[in-house]
C-alpha cells in the first residue's frame, strides 16, 4: 500500500474516563484538542512540540505518536519514511485528560491520513489497535468516536458504543498543578472488591450510561425513593415522583471502586471532588486523577474559589466529533 499524501494533519480531542462508577469503561470526549501536523520526508525524523509537554516529551522516533503512526503504517502495509512532525498540545500531561490515549489515536490517524484510503484504519480499527497499546478503551473510545461512549474488552477484542449526552452535561475541569502516573493511582487500587461495592456500582454505571443517552425526567422514569435526595414533581397519590435531572447526575456519579481508594495518592483532588458535591455538583476525579470533573455547569462563586485555591479551570464543551483528519485528501472526515 503506498502513501497519497505527503502533508497531513489531524485534531484529536482530551477525554476523562470513569465519570465515577464506570471503572475503564466510560468516557467522555472533551473540547480541548491536540492539534498534530506531519510531512513525510526522506530524512531523519524530528519532532516539533509547542504547549504542553514540551521541552519534555521525545522530539524523536521515540514520540508516542510518531510510535503509533509508525505501528498505523506496518498494520496497512504501507512503507515507512521519514517524518517531520509538528505538535500544538493543549491537552495536560499526567493530569487524567487521556493525553495518552490522545497521542496515540493521533498517530494512527496520521497514518490513516498519509494513506489516503477511507477503507483503511476506521474507527474499529482505531479503536482496537489504540486499546491494544494504552491498555483499556476507556480513553481510546471517546478520543476515537466524540460524546460520550461505553466501551469493553472481551478476549483480545475491544468493542465501543457511542452515546449523545443531553445538554445538562456541561463539563468544568478543575487542573491542578502536579502530575499523577496513571501507574501510581493503579497501584492504589485493591486485587478484590466486595460484592456489595460492585453491586453499588454497577446500577450507577448503568444509571450514568442511561443519562449520557439522554434519558432523564421523562415518561417512565422511576423516583430514586427515600433518601435520594431527588425532587419530586408527583402527580397525585399512587404516581411515581419524577426525579429531577440533577438529582439523578449525583445518583449516578457515585463510586465505591476507586476514588476513595486513591484519596492518599491524591488528597488535595478528593478533598475537592467533597467539597464540590457538597456544594450540590456532580463531581468526579477524571480518570486517574488527579484533575477533577464537574459534569455540570459551576457557578462562578465556586470557580473563584477554586482559582483562589490554586486550580485551574476549564469550561469545556462536549467533543461530538473525536479525531479528526483537518489536511490531506481525507480532511473532514472522520474515522
Amino acid at each position: 500500500m503506498q502513501l497519497r499524501d505527503d502533508f497531513v494533519a489531524v485534531s484529536v480531542p482530551a477525554t476523562s474516563a470513569n465519570l465515577g462508577p464506570g471503572f475503564d469503561s466510560v468516557g467522555l470526549a472533551l473540547g480541548l484538542h491536540d492539534d498534530v501536523s506531519v510531512h513525510a520526508t526522506t530524512g531523519r525524523t524530528s519532532v516539533v512540540v509547542e504547549g504542553e509537554g514540551a521541552g519534555h516529551v521525545p522530539e524523536d522516533e521515540d514520540n508516542l505518536v510518531v510510535r503509533s503512526l509508525r505501528l498505523g503504517l506496518d498494520r496497512v502495509g504501507a512503507p515507512q519514511v521519514g517524518i517531520r512532525m509538528h505538535c500544538t498540545n493543549r491537552i495536560p500531561h499526567g493530569r487524567g485528560l487521556g493525553s495518552s490515549a490522545s497521542a496515540i489515536i493521533a498517530g494512527l490517524a496520521l497514518a490513516r491520513a498519509l494513506v489516503g484510503d477511507p477503507e483503511v484504519l476506521g474507527a474499529d480499527e482505531l479503536l482496537e489497535i489504540g486499546t491494544d497499546v494504552e491498555g483499556h478503551p476507556d480513553n481510546v473510545a471517546p478520543a476515537v468516536l466524540g460524546g460520550a461512549t461505553v466501551a469493553w474488552c472481551e478476549q483480545g477484542r475491544s468493542g465501543a458504543l457511542r452515546l449523545d449526552p443531553p445538554a445538562i452535561i456541561s463539563p468544568v475541569a478543575f487542573v491542578p498543578d502536579f502530575e499523577l502516573a496513571t501507574s501510581a493511582a493503579r497501584a492504589a487500587l485493591p486485587s478484590r472488591v466486595d460484592h456489595h461495592d460492585a453491586a453499588y456500582n454497577a446500577s450507577r454505571a448503568a444509571l450514568l450510561a442511561a443519562l449520557l443517552a439522554g434519558a432523564g425526567t421523562g415518561a417512565g422514569s422511576l423516583s430514586l425513593g427515600a433518601g435520594s435526595g431527588a425532587e419530586g414533581t408527583g402527580t397525585g397519590a399512587g404516581s411515581p415522583a419524577l426525579p429531577d435531572a440533577h438529582a439523578l447526575l449525583m445518583e449516578a456519579t457515585r463510586d465505591r471502586l476507586h476514588q476513595e481508594y486513591r484519596r492518599s495518592a491524591m488528597p488535595q483532588s478528593l478533598a475537592l471532588v467533597d467539597w464540590l458535591r457538597d456544594a450540590g455538583l456532580a463531581a468526579v476525579v477524571s480518570g486517574a486523577g488527579p484533575t477533577v470533573l464537574s459534569l455540570e455547569t459551576v457557578p462562578e462563586t465556586v470557580l473563584v474559589q477554586a482559582r483562589q485555591a490554586g486550580w485551574a479551570v476549564h469550561r469545556l464543551d462536549v467533543d461530538l466529533h473525536g479525531v479528526r483528519q483537518t489536511r490531506g485528501r481525507l480532511a473532514g472526515s472522520r474515522s
